[in-house]
């Protein structure tokens, strides 16, 4: 301001100088002209000569006169130039204060104060702007605050709703901070039952305490009823005298002045009913658009509560009449097996009643060539039980020369057993030297043949001949043989006899030599009274007769074991179903008789019916369980509608599967990933729920998590659900899965893995984001603290290829030499042909894998997914 006035200032000054020389200038003229009138008429110069010419000339006065009128003029255009300053100093000075007062005020808006008073001049432009700047903050900021009042209100409320599981406390948590957020004296929450068509009341609070009331409501009945069977709020001012206590069902120490009830409704179905009374007149609208908000968010909590609930409910039964069947399954096989192997060791017991008493006159000649051909070993030990004397035959019996048995393989090829019954048997017959000991123990010979070997101790150290004590050994090896086979042929005899089997034997000519004592049970004859007796001479059914004639002749002709099921009548059980095996018995060659072996299987029979009555019961169930997992897993179809250029290569190995391809939107948030639930068939299918609705609940609680904030939640949310976190887990089931999150308006990929890789094929290069070597689920480690899951962020560029799958595929055996199809073949397939289409990547994975596997089985159930963007 002082620069402006001081700017005026020096201009007037210079207006005053230069109007003083205008009038000096001017003033030259007239002596010009006269100095010109004086030279032109040759006059001389004086003030007569002056006088002179103003009269002769009456043009040199106006001349005279024109620096007057000159400076006249001036004077006037230098008093009006200052009248215009002084005007246009004010205007100055105007627009100085108000740029000062717009300054000051914008100063205050800046600070927040938008209460500030403010005087407004008409012509202030810049002023009004400022005001509607600030009416526009101000309003701005009372949204902004009603917006973060209800931002803060839903995440008060998300976060009750996130962390609760139980209903009861996640209502009562619900409605007690509700009432205490939006400030109303009371508050009910109603939880819909489909079931009944009515709302029941799980939680009341009023008055700052709980209230424990049992009120039910049908749908249309009351203004609760009248809410769910509308399902839009109800908002009231003017209440009934009775509502509290008949209609409302909240009770009050004061009647209350206005009443708003919001139904919980989501996907088009009621969930339940919120009801709240105010002692105010009525509501803010902020605080029924908040509740609106909230409505459809706890209508999804419950909603996915009841249905995890209900899933829960259904897993445990599935699980109690899967444990049913497997204990009824594992029973009936056990019995079968027992009887297959009764039947087994029957036809082997057979088998080798013939072939051991070969054996045993085998033996018998070989014990007695040995007797014949080979000597003891005879060993001498002195007092300090040093070696120092051993006999030829040693090299022969044990294969080590007597030097090398003196150097001290005596004693080194003893087993320990055999060292101490050695040094026993010493010190026995040191003690003793009257009575010779003989003990048993195994030698391993040089060539490392472990024999039985017998020897007699005895002390004659007395002797002088022998001074020393004496050991006589033999190789008692096949003796033991042979009192084996003695003790399993009197085992058969005994097992024959006490079966409970039909066995025979007979010649070609149809005479009995052997009849156990079940034979009775069949024929109505004692088993001594058959034998030697033909077929003829006994009262045996036609189709027994037929069938050992039949099966001797086949024996006859083929040589070959038979085996029959035939049906014939008994003594004292009815009709029996018979599985016979006639087996031929050789002597030198020649077929001697004929060993026949009737089991009776008629209750295996009658299980093994029901068995398959109950398979057939159980493939049921397992096609229904497989029509409810397809049912609720994404197909290629709805994948393509938001990633239109991709494939699914699934390939279960059983009716149901343990891997399974998930996908789920959210917003503009697509989630995609192949699971691998431990094991396959029922067990992996079962898994597979789990995982499906965990991965479900866990992205639509909150779209913020990333991929491996998501695999953390399903790792916890698995174990919790398997009970594999209390100390006396003992289930280690989990899965392995690769997870992406992807935001195609931001271009970008988030992926995740639990034991499984992300493949991208980017710039004819395929890079590989590695999972982390930890599965989801399991019985965690006591002592070492688990790391979360990596999250990769990739950024998506136009033309990426992206690969993900189970351990189903790279684990597959097969090709020439029966090895893994592997992780690197999978890598060879797509680099070598990275021009292909998705379409066509799938056609060639297919083909592929069914090369691969050949004839081969099989191993695990097979998933791929490629994505291009």
């Amino acid at each position: 301001m002082s620069n402006m006035v001081n700017r005026n200032h020096n201009i007037s000054s210079k207006s005053n100088n230069d109007i003083l020389i205008g009038a000096a200038i001017s003033l030259i003229f007239p002596v010009i002209a006269w100095m010109i009138d004086i030279f032109t008429h040759n006059l001389t110069v004086s003030i007569s000569t002056i006088k002179e010419m103003h009269l002769n000339n009456p043009v040199i006065w106006i001349i005279d006169f024109a620096p007057i009128i000159f400076i006249i003029i001036i004077y006037i255009y230098y008093l009006k130039r200052k009248k215009d300053r002084e005007a246009f100093q004010k205007i100055i000075e105007q627009r100085n204060a108000d740029i000062s007062r717009n300054a000051t005020f914008a100063k205050q808006i800046g600070e927040g104060k938008y209460d500030v008073q403010y005087k407004l001049d008409e012509n202030d432009i810049l002023g009004k702007s400022l005001l509607v700047m600030r009416d526009n903050l101000l309003a701005s900021n009372r949204k902004e605050k009603d917006d973060n009042w209800i931002s803060d209100g839903r995440d008060l409320i998300q976060n009750i709703l996130r962390i609760q599981n139980n209903i009861n406390v996640l209502t009562y948590d619900v409605i007690v901070q509700l009432i205490k957020y939006i400030d109303v004296i009371q508050g009910a929450f109603y939880i819909y039952n489909e079931e009944e068509d009515k709302l029941i009341n799980l939680a009341t609070y009023a008055y700052n305490r709980r209230r424990y009331i049992n009120q039910e409501f049908k749908v249309g009945y009351g203004l609760i009823g009248q809410c769910a069977y509308e399902k839009d709020i109800v908002y009231r001012t003017e209440i009934p005298n009775d509502y509290a206590t008949i209609t409302s069902g909240i009770l009050g120490d004061k009647k209350p002045a206005s009443i708003l009830i919001v139904p919980l409704i989501t996907e088009e179905k009621l969930q339940g009913v919120l009801e709240f009374a105010s002692i105010k007149s009525e509501f803010p609208h902020l605080t029924i658009t908040l509740l609106k908000e909230l409505g459809e968010i706890i209508a999804r909590t419950l909603y996915n509560l009841k249905m995890n609930q209900k899933t829960e409910r259904l897993l445990e039964e599935s699980q109690q009449m899967t444990e049913v069947l497997k204990e009824n399954e594992e029973e009936l096989r056990q019995n079968a097996e027992e009887m297959r192997a009764t039947q087994e060791e029957l036809e082997i017991s057979n088998k080798k009643l013939e072939g051991q008493i070969k054996e045993v006159e085998n033996a018998q000649k070989r014990l007695h060539s040995l007797l014949e051909n080979a000597s003891e070993v005879i060993s001498i030990y002195d007092s300090e039980l040093k070696l120092i004397y051993q006999s030829p035959s040693v090299s022969k019996i044990l294969g080590y020369t007597p030097e090398e048995m003196m150097s001290g393989k005596d004693m080194d090829r003893l087993t320990a057993k055999g060292e101490a019954a050695m040094k026993e048997m010493f010190d026995l017959v040191l003690s003793d030297p009257e009575t010779a000991r003989t003990i048993q123990y195994t030698y391993i010979k040089k060539d490392g043949k472990k024999i039985h070997i017998e020897t007699t101790g005895r002390n004659l150290l007395h002797d002088s001949a022998i001074n020393g004590i004496i050991l006589n050994s033999q190789d008692i090896t096949e003796r033991k043989r042979a009192e084996k086979e003695e003790r399993m042929k009197s085992k058969m005899q005994s097992l024959s006899e006490n079966s409970l089997d039909l066995i025979l034997r007979m010649n070609t000519k149809g005479q009995f030599f052997y009849a156990n004592p079940v034979v009775e049970d069949f024929i109505g004859t004692k088993s001594k009274d058959v034998i030697n007796s033909r077929l003829e001479d006994l009262a045996i059914d036609e189709v027994l007769i037929n069938f050992f004639k039949d099966s001797i002749r086949h024996i006859r002709k083929t040589n070959q074991k038979l085996n029959q099921e035939i049906t014939i009548p008994t003594i004292s059980k009815g009709q029996r179903i018979m599985s016979f095996n006639a087996i031929p018995e050789f002597n030198e060659n020649e077929l001697e008789t004929v060993l026949f072996v009737g089991h009776d299987i008629t209750e295996a029979k009658e299980i093994e019916l029901e068995i398959k009555e109950k398979n057939n019961k159980i493939n049921e169930s397992i096609n229904y369980a497989q029509r409810i997992q397809s049912s609720i897993l994404p197909s290629t179809t709805l994948i393509q509608e938001h990633l239109p250029k991709s494939f699914i290569y699934y390939l279960p190995r059983d009716v149901v599967s343990g891997d399974f391809p998930w996908f789920f939107k959210k917003d503009e948030i697509l989630y995609v990933a192949a699971v691998d639930c431990t094991g396959h068939g029922v067990p992996g299918a079962l898994l597979s729920f789990i995982g499906y609705f965990q991965l479900n609940n866990i992205v639509d609680h909150d779209i913020n998590f990333t991929a491996g904030q998501i695999l953390d939640n399903l790792h916890f949310g698995v174990r919790t659900t398997l009970k594999q976190d209390r100390i006396d887990a003992e289930a280690r089931d989990g899965m392995d899965i690769a997870l992406l999150r992807i935001n195609l308006q931001k271009k970008e990929l988030q992926f995740a893995g639990a034991h499984r890789p992300l493949f991208l094929l980017r710039n004819n290069l395929l890079e590989e984001f590695k999972g982390n070597r930890k599965a989801i689920g399991g019985i965690p480690h006591r002592k070492i603290a688990e790391k979360d899951f990596e999250n990769h962020v990739i950024e998506i560029k136009k033309g990426d290829k992206i690969f993900f799958f189970s351990d189903g595929l790279p684990d597959q055996i097969g090709g020439t030499e029966g090895k893994k199809y592997s992780p690197q073949r999978i890598r060879d397939n797509i680099l070598e042909n990275k021009e292909l289409t998705m379409q066509q990547y799938a056609s060639l994975f297919s083909a592929d894998f069914k090369k691969w596997r050949g004839k081969n089985k099989q191993i695990d159930d097979v998933l791929l997914i490629g994505i291009e963007f």
